[in-house]
């Protein structure tokens, strides 16, 4: 069990990784701005999912196999650069806001369960699509799963405990204030995305200021 001050010096140091500005944070914003509130919680669980991952695989090593082949390394330093890269200039490219999840206008034609099965799947593709990226931008960029490994061992005590357990409880620790984040981001985001609407100047900026981030975050990714 980890003793309540090294638990506080953890959860202080994951406060401030996730207040600083990332890709992650990038991600939820946009989503969230441009596709409505649920699409930014997909964004998020696709992000809860691949740090999970990524504290499974330091658990397990990988993160130190990572850095004894250093060709591994740039393999998945690269293709994540690519893809934030490309996620930044599909945000460029995109000149309006989706429609927010669940349609537009008022009911459905209760008889009608074919247009109620395709409004359905509709609805439920651009939550898929939010996930996945969540998904693929936080699990392709290996310094996740570097910080991972370099964080969580610091905090575990031998003397306290299966350090299997100890692992467990950082990590759960480490999912729920990336997941407190996440939702802050997201809800936040979607609050102010109907006056982004009414200001097509501030709607511009704003794609292009995320595109930015998402195109520097590659180019770092890609030369550090």
């Amino acid at each position: 069990m980890i003793s309540a001050h090294l638990l506080t010096v953890y959860i202080a140091a994951l406060v401030v990784v996730y207040a600083v500005p990332g890709p992650d944070m990038a991600l939820v914003l946009q989503t969230s701005i441009g596709r409505g509130v649920r699409s930014g919680f997909a964004a998020a669980g696709g992000l809860g999912v691949a740090r999970a991952t990524h504290v499974t695989l330091s658990a397990c090593g990988v993160a130190a196999l990572l850095r004894s082949a250093p060709w591994l390394y740039d393999v998945v330093r690269y293709g994540g650069a690519v893809y934030l890269a490309w996620v930044g200039i599909q945000i460029f490219r995109s000149s309006v806001f989706a429609l927010p999840e669940g349609g537009i206008g008022g009911g459905i034609d209760g008889g009608n369960e074919g247009s109620v099965a395709q409004t359905a799947n509709a609805g439920a593709r651009p939550l898929r699509a939010a996930f996945v990226k969540g998904l693929l931008t936080n699990l392709l960029n290996p310094k996740a799963l570097l910080f991972c490994s370099v964080l969580l061992p610091q905090f575990v005590r031998p003397e306290a405990g299966p350090v299997a357990w100890q692992m467990i409880e950082l990590g759960v620790v480490l999912l729920a204030i990336g997941a407190c984040f996440d939702v802050l981001y997201a809800i936040g985001a979607a609050r102010i995305a109907n006056w982004v609407r009414a200001h097509p100047l501030v709607q511009t900026l704003q794609r292009w200021a995320f595109s930015c981030a998402l195109i520097g975050f590659a180019l770092r990714l890609s030369i550090d």
